[in-house]
């Protein structure tokens, strides 16, 4: 299991998952409601409108799939790759992820509110209105992603590194962060919640490029 660090800010790094898939069985079918899948492979599978709502995955890995309005609400997702999967609407309201990879993906509307995500690696692709509020967030680390109005309303987040990153029209309002590193963020927009920052360490460029936000939250002129 990865140690974490504690770097010179005073900032406790992610601990990032550490996978090592068994040996994996090819899966064809369709999802089902609250099934079990465990240890198997799904290749170019198409999800699109299926449910699997209350659904396991255990050490799978699934690669360039589908998950176009796929209902996945309350799954559980663990010790398991995600690679290159798509879609838009997909349902994984309240579900945990932990242990988890995913890499390259490309989504649009991701519903993710309530759920628990823990030590997950997003790295690369692109996420446009990813719906995380509510949720609780620990150990995550986004890795050279594109972000597009992320929604973190109300959501927890600890010991959350962005790398490398691109975050548009992010929302904080509600938010709790505690040793979130933003520092790698290569664009960082805050729409809403910049008071919320309390708990996270930006660079001294970003605090100047948040300098207009934060003098409006606190109601200062300047002319």
């Amino acid at each position: 299991m990865a140690r974490r660090t504690t770097d010179e800010a005073g900032v406790r790094s992610a601990r990032r998952p550490e996978l090592r898939l068994p040996p994996l069985e090819a899966y064809g079918g369709e999802l089902e409601p609250d099934g079990d899948y465990d240890g198997l492979e799904f290749r170019e599978t198409d999800f699109t409108g299926q449910d699997g709502g209350g659904a396991r995955f255990m050490d799978c890995a699934l690669t360039g799939c589908a998950f176009d309005e796929t209902r996945l609400h309350h799954a559980r997702v663990l010790d398991t790759v995600l690679t290159g999967i798509r879609g838009v609407g997909t349902n994984l309201a309240e579900s945990t992820l932990r242990d988890v990879e995913l890499v390259d993906a490309r989504l649009g509307g991701t519903q993710l509110h309530g759920a628990v995500l823990e030590r997950v690696l997003i790295r690369g692709g692109k996420i446009d209105y990813l719906n995380l509020r509510k949720a609780k967030l620990k150990d995550v680390v986004f890795e050279g992603c594109v972000l597009v109005e992320p929604d973190f309303g109300g959501a927890r987040l600890e010991r959350v590194e962005f790398v490398d990153c691109a975050l548009k029209g992010v929302d904080l309002n509600g938010a709790t962060l505690t040793d979130v590193d933003l520092r790698g963020v290569a664009s960082l927009e805050i729409a809403r919640g910049v008071e919320r920052l309390a708990g996270a360490v930006i660079s001294p460029g970003q605090l100047i490029d948040l300098a207009p936000v934060l003098a409006a939250e606190l109601g200062i002129r300047v002319e």
